[in-house]
């Protein structure tokens, strides 16, 4: 397939709001803002795919304190003008506003995916990324930017993923990592990978969230329209994203039991409603959600605490009445598991930019 010519005259972009020119493509304007402290360096490599290029660049550039202060500065760092591709097929050529050894200094460095037939990675990129994990910096990859990250030794003796075609490659080109074939992403501390395409997403809000809190993971989220978080271990895929045959189909379920969460729901109870057994239940879950019953359940309760709490003046009894926890202290303590803060702490980071804007009701 040929290579498209660049369209005009290539120009400097800012980082997608974060400071600095990142990148020079066709038709761009370029604006100095200040540089915030933690720096994310995006490889744009030969053959990188555009969609995993993009997502660090907006997830990161999006994330602000209540303030309204940047919080990363995202540079896209490579070895010179490249192409961007879509499913295989060329889309557009990219400069990288800054060299590939700027990475090596980076806070953060994301390597996202690359097309099966790009070139074979340069030693002088995979010296970048040891440099940058010697140095004590975050590596993480997007999609099959983990083949990447194994090249260089960084997976030895680590749990990975990527995207579920390729998990077995990975595997067997790389038998010395653990390969998780079905998570969404892995996070091990300084490694973390993430399967295809949106899952690239989700681990970007799950820095975000690790980093900054769940009101600025939350807010990010918002940005981009994406659900504020779904967990590493959820499958990748699952066999029936449309309505199943004979009535095996749990949308109506779904919506039954987010009606009816304030309830004390059993496996039974659920099953009961699905007209199934347990068994056939947590089954159906694998496949049609990704995960099991319970698991769902709590995190659609959380998600709804989390909308009343920003929405509202409930008292934090009320929200727990409201959301199905059987007590204060286990909503409490339910809610910091998988927020990462307490709901008092939760709510109140959301005071200062929803009050300002009177979203927050009073409900009775």
């Amino acid at each position: 397939m040929s290579t498209p010519a660049p369209l005009g005259v290539s120009a400097p972009v800012p980082d997608a709001v974060s400071g600095g020119a990142s990148a020079r493509v066709s038709g761009g304007a370029s604006e100095a803002v200040s540089a915030p402290v933690h720096t994310v360096a995006v490889l744009a490599l030969p053959g990188v795919v555009a969609f995993d290029l993009g997502v660090p660049c907006q997830v990161f550039a999006s994330a602000y304190s209540p303030g309204g202060t940047p919080l990363y500065r995202v540079l896209v760092c490579g070895p010179g003008e490249v192409t961007a591709t879509a499913v295989g097929v060329a889309c557009f050529r990219l400069s990288p506003g800054h060299p590939l050894a700027d990475a090596a200094s980076a806070d953060t460095v994301v390597v996202p995916g690359l097309t099966r037939d790009a070139p074979e990675v340069t030693p002088e990129v995979l010296d970048v990324l040891r440099t940058a994990a010697r140095r004590g910096a975050r590596v993480l990859s997007i999609c099959t930017g983990a083949f990447v990250l194994a090249a260089a030794g960084l997976l030895d003796g680590r749990r990975a993923t990527t995207h579920w075609r390729m998990t077995g490659e990975l595997a067997r080109a790389y038998p010395l990592v653990e390969v998780e074939a079905k998570a969404l992403y892995v996070d091990t501390g300084q490694i973390l990978t993430s399967a295809g395409v949106a899952a690239g997403l989700d681990l970007c809000v799950h820095v975000v969230l690790n980093d900054h809190g769940p009101a600025v993971a939350a807010n990010v989220a918002r940005g981009v329209v994406m659900a504020p978080e779904r967990e590493g271990g959820q499958a990748q895929f699952v066999r029936h994203p449309s309505p199943a045959p004979g009535g095996a189909d749990l949308g109506p379920t779904l919506r039954w039991a987010r009606e009816h969460m304030h309830l004390p729901l059993t496996l039974a109870d659920i099953a009961r409603q699905a007209n199934t057994s347990v068994r056939n239940l947590n089954r159906r879950f694998q496949d049609q959600v990704g995960t099991t019953p319970l698991r769902w359940l709590l995190r659609a309760r959380v998600d709804r605490a989390r909308e009343l709490l920003e929405s509202t003046n409930l008292p934090v009894e009320r929200v727990a009445e409201r959301c199905g926890f059987g007590s204060p202290a286990s909503f409490r303590a339910r809610f910091a598991q998988r927020a990462g803060v307490s709901p008092s702490a939760y709510r109140a980071a959301f005071r200062f930019r929803e009050n300002a804007r009177g979203n927050v009701q009073d409900v009775p």
